[in-house]
């Protein structure tokens, strides 16, 4: 709860979440949040809610001296300790499909940097993730870059692009991608995630109408359908993708990339483990290389 107890701080320093959130670079719903994460775990309430500003109620005046002490005592330590001895949690927020590769590589490069520090990767959709990063409830979000712009407090940092290609069982025969989305039973990416609404854009573009038999989020259930002959799908190539029975179709100049990233406040908001997993993720990104999708013409 340290990152709470320094909000803490800072609110009663500034006196207003607003204030205390442009020291900290969060938005006021992020000091919002962990004001009341740390009153859930104190079981006390430490502001007076009747007054307009924030104003410290008995019990939260008590507490203000203890965290003062405590934050100083930390700080203390990591003064002494130094930087290699950092220890911790670090809360990283992670879609699904890049957890069996992309964040497996990046963490063993982090263990061996930061051994201390105990991660805890917290699933979602990207949607769900932006916000939980706006609101301070994950450190970072590794995730699907947004179609619109990001909360202001809040930086894009783009890791890869993966190409949006046509999946099929391997004993299929290859036609043309654009006919193959069109005529066969299709396993649609789900139209409500980032990556899916870009699926979606190529299929709208070129009014494809397709024959949906499931709709999901997930790539590799995608891919397993599309093994066992449920289907075809749009999805994105990934370089760690087990491409086993299938085959991918490039979509020629129709294509467009899923772009991977990290959403996070900006570094010098950021804390060492935070700086230090981005890092490890940039450094596995640069080496990625994606399977080959083939080329098919059309006749």
């Amino acid at each position: 709860m340290i990152r709470e107890f320094r909000t803490f701080s800072a609110v009663a320093r500034h006196g207003s979440f607003a204030g205390a959130g442009d020291a900290l670079g969060l938005t006021q719903s992020a000091v919002s949040a962990q004001i009341k994460r740390l009153e859930s775990f104190l079981g006390m309430e430490l502001f007076d809610r009747s007054a307009r500003a924030a104003v410290l109620n008995p019990a939260g005046q008590d507490m203000l001296a203890q965290a003062e002490q405590v934050l100083a005592q930390v700080d203390r330590m990591v003064s002494h300790t130094g930087l290699s001895s950092v220890s911790g949690t670090l809360r990283l927020g992670s879609i699904a499909s890049v957890q069996q590769g992309l964040l497996v590589h990046a963490l063993r490069r982090f263990r061996e940097t930061l051994p201390e520090v105990r991660v805890r990767v917290v699933p979602g959709v990207s949607l769900s993730l932006l916000s939980q990063a706006d609101a301070g409830e994950v450190d970072l979000a590794l995730m699907i870059k947004p179609p619109f712009a990001l909360p202001p407090d809040l930086v894009w940092r783009g890791l890869l692009r993966e190409p949006i290609v046509l999946a099929a069982p391997e004993r299929m025969s290859l036609r043309p991608w654009r006919e193959m989305a069109a005529s066969e039973p299709f396993v649609r990416y789900d139209k409500a995630s980032f990556g899916g609404r870009l699926a979606d854009t190529v299929l709208r573009r070129h009014r494809i109408v397709t024959q949906d038999v499931v709709e999901l989020d997930e790539i590799e259930a995608i891919a397993n359908m599309v093994r066992v002959g449920l289907g075809v799908a749009l999805l994105p190539c990934s370089a760690w993708m087990d491409t086993r029975g299938l085959q991918l179709v490039s979509l020629g100049e129709d294509a467009v990339d899923r772009e991977i990233g990290i959403v996070a406040r900006r570094d010098e908001r950021l804390e060492r483990p935070a700086l230090e997993i981005a890092r490890c993720l940039q450094a596995v990104a640069a080496s990625a290389v994606a399977p080959r999708a083939v080329q098919v013409g059309e006749a």
